[in-house]
């Protein structure tokens, strides 16, 4: 579901991310097929422990059949069941589709995010 993410750089990715604390979340539809997956952590901040959605995506084909909604859902319980406050996540500011999505889900924007890239050899 992410084109551009050979096996090699999400088994590099996944295993690095797992011991930061990533899970991964998996939906199912009725013919065993995976349409759409979530990846979160828990994390303690000043302001509360909070569940921070990594990445949420469903196949193409897929979208506004539920299956977005069932993942958030599940991630909005597990948050509940670990004490957060708040269900927290980024996107980007050209992808209006999942903005509707997500004001759609109640969540509010709350903070923009900065980022700036860090200069050196990779």
């Amino acid at each position: 579901m992410r084109p551009g993410l050979t096996a090699e750089a999400f088994s590099a990715f996944a295993g690095e991310a797992h011991r930061q604390g990533l899970v991964f979340t998996a939906a199912y539809d009725r013919e065993g097929r995976c349409p759409g997956v979530a990846s979160h952590r828990v994390l303690a901040t000043s302001r509360g422990r909070l569940l921070f959605v990594d990445d949420l995506v469903t196949e193409r084909e897929r979208r506004s059949r539920g299956v977005g909604r069932l993942l958030m859902d599940e991630l909005a319980a597990r948050a509940a069941r670990a004490g957060c406050v708040r269900v927290e996540l980024d996107s980007g500011t050209a992808n209006h589709g999942a903005h509707r999505f997500y004001h759609a889900w109640r969540m509010s924007i709350s903070a923009l995010h900065f980022a700036r890239e860090v200069p050196g050899e990779r």
